[in-house]
């Protein structure tokens, strides 16, 4: 059996300013809340590694590019760091970030590789936390400038823009579940972030459709598709809740241009709705993309809830359902995940019929693995689990294409093992391994493999 994809298909690899540029002596780079978390709050980082180092990109942009070139990549989907371009977030720019990204984005187009740049990858300038983030307005606005000078900079080249990836996760993430800076546990103020972020991303748009620039604009989004335990009806409720408050939350204002009735009204109940003006919902009912990126990883699981909330406890969306352990699911050991390659057959059918079929991409999709040094053999990893997984993947994307779905591309995470929030290098991604001790990188053999793949445009 073969699987083939069109000539024009878009193959490559997903990276983050953050995780993969690192810093060098005076390179007038501010400070975000992952450099400052990563040293203030080192003990929640997987052996203790700073964002100062990670996977060199800054310094190894041209050989990087060229190693990209080199197993077939047409297209690399990055961000800007904006305290990098802006080091107090507003204010002054700085030279040599500018100029770096010119360098990068110029070394890409010179070895036929289409920049995607998104625009805000978790990593908020640490002088603007420190006056609130997107909890507060004046932050929406700085954005605003940040996207515009980006737009103005970069837009003769960069044809493929994003305003954010993953919203929900900077919201949920920092403000609710504990797992990221500032570490707040308050629904209200998530859902304040969650929805100044919806509100900079249609400023940016806006600014963007002004400009009158040659290229599209749209945003990337982490979904889980959920699946209840069973078809009683109350596991089927425990589902549509899941859905509504991860997916459907932040999915329907962006590509629909409006918030389910359904949560504004339980957030009404329970004294959870952030301030939302009718200017406000008028903005996200004008705002329209041209691309929609996906990440996906992993499916949730979920059934209806076997004990009533703490009535005292902090408002989350696990009132309305439980978690659920499929006996027999498929895992990934190293991350503690289920790997379910249908799922992005059925995230391109939930497109292709609730969003209008838009055209879209695959912006992440993966697997990291604890310890791959094991898989060594000859210098190179032999990771054929990951050609498994992607195979699987593809497989099923492939399929959803063949039945109208409209995607456009593929991008891995990611190109080299990069670091990564909270865990540092514990799993590794990439299609080529970094030696964290002399920063040397080599392919593995998943990356041959993408390179076939990318000149045969398919595989058996």
């Amino acid at each position: 059996m073969t699987i083939d994809f069109p000539k024009s298909f878009f193959w490559g690899a997903a990276s983050s300013a953050t995780q993969a540029e690192g810093r060098e002596k005076n390179d007038g780079k501010g400070e975000n809340i992952w450099d400052y978390s990563s040293k203030e709050f080192n003990f929640r980082f997987y052996d203790g590694v700073t964002t100062e180092h990670t996977s060199y990109f800054y310094r190894d942009f041209k050989e990087d590019i060229q190693r990209m070139k080199e197993i077939g990549f047409n297209s690399f989907r990055t961000s800007i760091s904006w305290s990098r371009l802006f080091p107090d977030g507003i204010g002054e720019l700085n030279q040599k970030g500018v100029d770096f990204y010119n360098q990068m984005i110029d070394e890409l187009l010179a070895q036929g590789i289409e920049p995607f740049i998104n625009l805000y990858h978790f990593d908020m300038p640490m002088k603007l936390q420190e006056i609130g983030g997107f909890e507060n307005r004046e932050v929406i606005q700085a954005y605003a400038i940040y996207a515009k000078t980006c737009f103005k900079l970069f837009g003769d080249r960069v044809k493929y823009w994003f305003t954010f990836n993953e919203p929900m996760i900077p919201a949920e993430a920092g403000y609710l579940h504990d797992r990221h800076y500032p570490y707040i546990v308050d629904f209200k103020r998530a859902a304040t972030v969650l929805h100044h972020i919806v509100l900079a991303h249609c400023e940016a748009v806006k600014i963007y459709r002004e400009l009158k620039l040659s290229g599209k604009i749209g945003i990337i989004m982490d979904v889980l598709p959920v699946y209840p335990r069973s078809q009683n009806p109350a596991d089927l409720q425990a589902a549509e809740m899941a859905d509504l408050f991860y997916t459907k939350s932040i999915n329907d204002a962006i590509l629909k241009g409006q918030y389910p009735v359904q949560l504004k009204e339980i957030l009404q109940k329970y004294d959870q709705m952030p301030e939302v003006t009718t200017t406000d919902t008028t903005l996200i009912a004008s705002t329209k993309i041209d691309l929609l990126g996906i990440n996906y990883y992993r499916p949730r699981r979920v059934m209806a809830k076997e004990c009533l909330p703490n009535p005292k406890g902090v408002f989350s969306p696990e009132w309305f359902f439980d978690n659920y352990e499929m006996p027999n699911r498929r895992m990934n050991t190293s991350r503690g995940i289920e790997i379910y390659p249908k799922g992005i057959y059925d995230i391109a059918k939930k497109i292709q019929n609730e969003y209008g079929n838009i055209d879209w991409f695959v912006s992440e999709n993966g697997i990291g693995i604890q310890g791959e040094e094991q898989f060594i053999k000859d210098g190179m990893v032999q990771d054929d689990y990951r050609i498994d997984f992607l195979k699987e993947h593809l497989t099923y994307l492939n399929q959803a294409m063949n039945e109208g779905a409209n995607c456009l591309g593929y991008h891995m995470w990611t190109f080299v093992d990069c670091w990564s929030w909270g865990n540092a290098y514990k799993n590794r991604y990439g299609f080529y391994r970094l030696d964290v001790e002399t920063g040397e990188k080599t392919c593995k053999k998943s990356g041959k493999w993408f390179k076939q793949v990318t000149e045969e445009h398919g595989f058996e």
